[in-house]
């Protein structure tokens, strides 16, 4: 007989209580504003790509100086993201995202007032910050409020939310520049995220219920795993958002360092816990099912999916003129495709299984791959509308990718390293887009000085270079499909080896 365990609801004797079926009752409530706030902090990785030029004429700074309002949030949200969700799993999850809700809306009206370079960027790590706590304690909230079929449908939603966030953010970053008019019309850009932070903290305060883990004695926090885990994925980062402005250079030997000290992290990692402490990140995250695979999927297909943002946006604002509206716009059907599949997928995940994952990845490579070649080939206004059908393609099947993987890699993850795991997970797709950006900007960089500013074979291959990498995560999920031919059909009915082994 299977029994459902939930490790943070003990008895005062000791005893495990079963959760209801049904989950919490103010479970859609919680998902309701807690994706509010994740859509706040996910937007503002790209949203802010559109009002860079505008930022360097009103600071009067070089591109590469402004480049870092973008990059630094990026490297200081991915920095904070495993650590975070362990804190969430240690200290309760309702106390973390409130505090990270807070910061967040502060830091977002400091980055809109400051009057100089300097402040901005110091501001944007610091909203980065705020951002990378936030994000983590979505998945574990999820794991902790919902059961079996809805807890796919509810990450589902999460998925979506990821995929809608990252697309949508240059066509957020371009309405409000041309509703709000003025050489300050980019400060907005983060003032935006005040009321709307307000009004989410408010409702976060009255239904996000406080159940995690919090009250199960003083927490070990693992200091020196994460000091090792931060500063391996700061060199990891550092050279990739570099080089979206200055090319790789000489900071390769960056990526060595980083090398060394991941392995380190990985061997202080099974130490603490062969010694009975709770690691940052629980070694046995590795032998649960769905995880490893889910998180090298989500990494390779996000060094594929980011970055093709950038390089639309190039080839059609400075290729044909474009403004950043209408820019953002072009890519909408991509947007709007995501956001569908994501939450039907949801639904279907538990049915289907990695099935959805190698679907939408075969239609999100043919839709760039189609994307790539109208563009090589058809020009001026009737680009846009030309692609509009492969990139809404490319989105339905960009939808049952990030929703699906989520859902499969954190399915059998126990609740109290669901915050972790989630940070993990987030942090795997960061590195995968700081890497992609930084790739795809290169060729795209590369082919336009070779063919003496040609825009068109320019995106066309960094497009191509982008179904490439895709194909790699391709191949990974159906490895991983043929692996497991029978799709586990109830994400929460089950006790898994892992969990049954932590509690030995």
């Amino acid at each position: 007989m299977l029994v459902v365990v939930d490790n943070d609801r003990m008895s005062a004797t000791g005893a495990t209580a079963a959760p209801p079926a049904t989950g919490h009752p103010l479970r859609w409530r919680t998902l309701a504003v807690t994706q509010l706030a994740a859509f706040m902090a996910l937007l503002d990785v790209s949203i802010v790509n559109v009002a860079l030029p505008s930022i360097e004429r009103v600071l009067a700074v070089p591109a590469g100086t402004a480049q870092w309002v973008v990059s630094g949030y990026a490297l200081s949200f991915g920095l904070a993201l495993v650590p975070a969700g362990r804190l969430g799993d240690a200290l309760g999850r309702r106390r973390m995202f409130l505090i990270a809700l807070t910061a967040f809306v502060l830091t977002s009206a400091l980055t809109g007032a400051a009057p100089t370079i300097g402040l901005l960027i110091a501001a944007r790590l610091l909203q980065g910050v705020a951002g990378g706590i936030l994000v983590p304690q979505n998945s574990g909230l999820i794991q902790e409020l919902f059961q079996g079929a809805e807890r796919g449908r509810a990450f589902g939603i999460l998925g979506a939310t990821i995929g809608v966030a990252t697309a949508a953010g240059p066509v957020a970053g371009g309405l409000i520049i041309t509703l709000i008019s003025g050489p300050d019309a980019w400060r907005w850009v983060f003032y935006v995220n005040v009321p709307i932070g307000v009004v989410a903290l408010l409702l976060a305060a009255r239904w996000v219920p406080a159940r995690s883990g919090a009250g199960r004695g003083r927490p070990h926090l693992d200091l020196t795993g994460s000091l090792l885990l931060g500063v391996g994925v700061l060199c990891l980062l550092l050279p990739a958002v570099e080089a979206e402005s200055h090319g790789l250079g000489g900071d390769w030997w960056l990526f060595v360092v980083a090398a060394l000290l991941l392995t380190f992290f990985a061997r202080w990692e099974l130490r603490t816990a062969r010694r009975g402490r709770e690691p940052v990140l629980d070694p046995r995250l590795a032998h649960t099912s769905g995880f490893p695979a889910g998180s090298i999927i989500g990494m390779v297909y996000f060094i594929g999916f980011t970055g093709i943002w950038l390089v639309l946006a190039l080839f059609y604002q400075d290729g044909y003129g474009y403004s950043p509206l209408r820019s953002g716009l072009a890519v909408t059907p991509f947007a709007i495709g995501a956001a569908v599949s994501a939450a039907v997928a949801g639904r279907l995940v538990s049915r289907f299984g990695r099935v959805l994952t190698v679907t939408g990845l075969t239609a999100t490579i043919a839709g760039l791959v189609a994307t790539a070649l109208l563009l090589r080939n058809v020009g001026g206004d009737t680009a846009a509308w030309a692609t509009a059908g492969p990139l809404l393609v490319a989105g339905l099947g960009g939808g049952m990718v990030t929703s699906p993987n989520i859902t499969l890699s954190l399915q059998h993850v126990p609740v109290r390293m669901a915050g972790a795991a989630g940070g993990a997970l987030q942090t795997a797709q960061r590195i995968g887009s700081a890497i992609g950006t930084a790739v795809l900007a290169t060729i795209f960089y590369h082919v336009l000085m070779s063919s003496d500013h040609d825009y068109p074979p320019a995106v066309s291959d960094a497009l191509l270079s982008a179904s490439a990498l895709m194909l790699v995560a391709l191949l990974i999920a159906v490895v991983d499909l043929v692996r497991h031919r029978r799709p586990d059909r109830d994400a929460g009915s089950t006790v898994t080896a892992t969990e049954r082994s932590s509690r030995a």
